[in-house]
């Protein structure tokens, strides 16, 4: 065993983004993924926009750029009025339909590239914890075996393995609803962004590269507990007419699919040296595509603090903040999806109207729809202060920051092994105080947004969020509370080596 070892169970995108994050702090890691190759058959489609600035923050969002279908608005329960996404603060004002499949594939050879280990056919079956390490029980081709680790994060889905052997309660609501899907080939596709819902039940049909699409429907027979069977051509063919009155020449179905609404949340995050994230830590109702992105971003939180519990320059009690940050976006992520789930399974004239005064609402309050559009891409993920009196900036999503003179903005400068220190100050006042864990970067802002007006200094973490930011205008005072923040957030390191942060 290596003193720096990880061991993800699961290699979907949550494990291979977590395996990268990890690989790029120098931390050794094996993922170990019971599937012999990756799934043609994809369950997610949707890139939101703040994974496309989680991508990009490690410059690998070319490829997704290129191959996904840029979609500029996104729908909130199937409402009539889709959310705008092109006033969005973001490079990214819109979502990507990508296959799950090929985003694990961009993933996986991005993960492979750094140097991550990646086991296929092989199974994690359970774990021994020990003091300073756990011992991985894992089920190959050649039978039982075991590695040792440091860590074990389980990112082996709704059914996790990990999470189960862990002990940690998965709490929440089964499954009452039962959609369907179907990847096909329509001859007469209808006009984009279709989307109905009347009485009769509801059709979404989504783009799919390569000239394909996704049909997604339920309708008042599909409010069950009962499995009906797997969905058949015939079935699904016939549902969409019954609503649509029209099959829009749909064949070739390369899947059919049925999806439940079981909404439930693990109880802990973390426990000792094993670790959730992904579906292994949420289950709900896939309303808006937003599943394997808070998964992405989950990953995105954890890698940069395991690398820094192992590297050694976070204080005690950093990976404990794992928990006490994404827990509670998993709380909204359910109640999100279950709201959703309610107007969109509404087949009365009462939940009509509803439907229909929302859909108004969005149309005519930029404000309401802003604030949906916003928490359905993840850019309003923000993380509690643990200081009431901290800047408002601290714990919100830095944007990608335009730097006067530079080409590339804030996303190009972070780096996933060390906070970012940006020195406003129109002289570099805050001096060269760059160590391990610590990068620093002198600069002006070109056209800062408003809640960046009169900061003269930020720290930004790994992950794009705000550690501190300081508005103090004598240069002292300014350096006092840096100081303060510094104290928080890294270790005192035996020397001042590490490195200043130069122009793109």
């Amino acid at each position: 065993m290596t003193e720096q070892h990880v061991v993800i169970a699961g290699g979907g995108p949550v494990g291979l983004w977590l395996a990268a994050e990890l690989r790029l702090g120098g931390t050794a890691v094996t993922v170990v993924e019971e599937r012999t190759a990756i799934d043609e058959r994809s369950k997610a489609l949707t890139v939101h926009p703040r994974t496309i600035e989680v991508l990009a923050s490690r410059g690998v969002h070319t490829a997704f750029l290129a191959e996904g279908l840029r979609i500029p608005n996104g729908h909130f329960a199937m409402l009539d009025t889709r959310l705008d996404f092109r006033g969005l603060d973001t490079p990214f004002p819109f979502t990507l339909a990508l296959p799950q499949a090929r985003t694990e594939e961009l993933l996986q050879e991005h993960a492979l590239r750094l140097g991550a280990r990646i086991v296929r056919g092989h199974r994690v079956t359970g774990f021994t914890a020990h003091d300073r390490s756990v011992t991985v029980h894992v089920e190959g081709p050649r039978g039982p075996y075991e590695a040792e680790a440091t860590y074990l994060v389980g990112c082996d889905g709704t059914r996790s393995t990990v999470r189960q052997a862990a002990g940690i309660d998965f709490p929440g609501t089964p499954s009452t609803v039962l959609g369907r899907l179907g990847d096909v080939t329509l001859d007469r596709p209808p006009r984009p962004g279709f989307g109905i819902h009347t009485l009769q039940g509801a059709v979404m049909v989504a783009p799919l590269p390569g000239g394909r699409f996704r049909v997604l429907g339920i309708d008042p027979d599909s409010l069950t507990t009962e499995w009906p069977g797997d969905l058949t051509m015939d079935e699904f063919r016939a549902k969409t007419v019954a609503v649509t009155g029209d099959d829009f020449g749909m064949r070739d179905p390369s899947w059919l699919s049925r999806f439940g609404n079981a909404g439930r949340l693990a109880a802990e995050y973390r426990r000792g040296r094993v670790l959730l994230a992904g579906d292994a830590a949420h289950q709900h109702y896939p309303a808006g595509g937003v599943g394997m992105n808070v998964g992405i971003q989950d990953a995105h939180n954890l890698g940069w603090k395991l690398n820094a519990t192992l590297n050694g320059w976070a204080p005690e009690g950093l990976l404990d903040t794992y928990h006490a940050e994404r827990h509670p976006v998993g709380v909204q992520l359910l109640e999100h999806s279950r709201a959703q789930t309610a107007l969109m399974t509404t087949f009365t004239p009462e939940g009509l109207d509803l439907r229909a005064l929302l859909s108004e609402l969005i149309a005519t309050q930029p404000a309401f729809g802003r604030a949906l559009a916003e928490r359905l891409t993840g850019l309003a993920v923000a993380y509690p202060a643990q200081d009431p009196a901290a800047h408002p900036l601290t714990g919100t999503r830095a944007p990608d920051l335009a730097l006067a003179g530079s080409e590339a903005g804030l996303f190009a400068l972070l780096d996933p092994t060390a906070y970012l220190l940006l020195d406003l100050t129109p002289d570099g006042a805050l001096g060269d105080r760059a160590r391990p864990g610590l990068a620093v970067r002198s600069a002006v802002l070109d056209g800062p947004p408003a809640a960046w007006a009169g900061v003269r200094a930020a720290l930004v973490r790994p992950d794009g969020h705000v550690a501190w930011a300081g508005t103090d205008r004598d240069d002292a005072e300014l350096s006092a509370a840096l100081d303060g923040a510094l104290a928080t957030v890294l270790l005192r390191a035996a020397s001042d080596r590490g490195r200043r942060v130069s122009a793109p």
